[in-house]
């Protein structure tokens, strides 16, 4: 057999072969699924959110290239960029879009669309008008809750066990979540009933949270509260920094503050979320309406305190919050 006869020969099995492969390689045949990050791509990364999603899809047997496409866009926390996301992934004719943070969830809200919206965190779904019921949201929204709303009552809590003496409160908001409005006034409400005066300080940016602080300081304020947000979770570090650098006491609703160098964190692991997100994707990518799919509510919260931090700013943490705690950093 000569050289040439037996190239054709390989290259003809070669050509046999080759559909297999190639038919799942083609852009054209794969699904397309929208990752909306209102934060930073940075943050995305470092909380671990993003690859936990990748790895939720991989668990379902999903791969890159393979049998989906991954397209993934940053707003870098300014809420003015949005608009203009959520126009790109629809005109890319996403199969799915996977949203984090209100002001995303919000921005496609407004832009209507048919488009199936998992969403990954969220205080109150219904109450924020983006599904009728969490058993039945209807329309084209669905995924998972923070249900840090009914945990307001508790941050307060935690504080006035943590400082008995406790009477004035900061509450650090982000004015560019079209939710936070609402949050702060719940929070308010039980602070006043708690007996407690507070410090309203809004921020929505790296800028604006320092100000925020020297408003605190100017304020008299004793301990803060802040409320969950995505920019706020990509700025945890800044934001535990400052409160060390001011000695000021402070809780987030998110159990990694702590880890980040905050006394208190206290509330559901919304990482956890981002892995279960996967599972709503492989349900509407197999035909499932995301109106009748259960919007799910955390089943379990915990409460991390970071020691180090407390002996930094001179707080002394009493022993009935050590023996509640799910985890201590020393």
């Amino acid at each position: 057999m000569n050289t040439r006869r037996q190239l054709l020969i390989v290259l003809g099995a070669g050509v046999l072969a080759a559909p297999l492969i190639s038919f799942a390689q083609q852009p054209g045949n794969l699904r397309r699924v929208g990752f909306l990050y209102f934060a930073s791509r940075q943050s995305a990364l470092e909380s671990g959110r993003y690859e936990l999603f990748l790895q939720g899809m991989r668990d379902l047997g999903y791969a890159e290239g393979r049998n989906y496409e991954l397209v993934a866009r940053f707003a870098d926390g300014v809420s003015e960029r949005l608009p203009g996301l959520v126009e790109e992934l629809a005109r890319m004719k996403v199969d799915a879009i996977v949203a984090t943070g209100t002001p995303v969830v919000a921005a496609l809200k407004r832009a209507g669309g048919t488009i199936p919206v998992v969403m990954t965190v969220g205080a109150d779904p219904v109450g924020e008008g983006f599904a009728a019921s969490l058993a039945r949201p209807g329309g084209n929204f669905t995924g998972l809750s923070s249900g840090n709303a009914e945990l307001f009552a508790k941050h307060v809590e935690l504080l006035k066990i943590a400082l008995p003496r406790l009477s004035r409160i900061a509450i650090l908001w982000n004015s560019a979540n079209e939710s936070h409005p609402v949050r702060l006034k719940q929070v308010q409400v039980i602070a006043q009933r708690a007996g407690l005066k507070t410090v309203n300080v809004g921020a929505r940016t790296a800028s604006e949270i320092e100000r925020a602080f020297a408003t605190m300081m100017r304020e008299r304020a004793e301990a803060l509260v802040i409320l969950t947000d995505t920019f706020f979770v990509q700025q945890m570090k800044q934001i535990a920094g400052l409160a060390v650098k001011h000695k000021l006491p402070s809780l987030l609703g998110a159990i990694d503050y702590a880890d980040a160098g905050g006394l208190i964190g206290y509330g559901q692991n919304v990482a956890d979320n981002f892995q279960r997100a996967a599972s709503y994707v492989d349900k509407i990518l197999k035909g499932a309406k995301p109106g009748e799919l259960p919007i799910e509510q955390p089943t379990r919260v915990s409460l991390a305190i970071n020691r180090k931090t407390a002996r930094a700013i001179g707080f002394a943490v009493p022993q009935e919050l050590l023996l509640r705690a799910d985890k201590v950093i020393e």
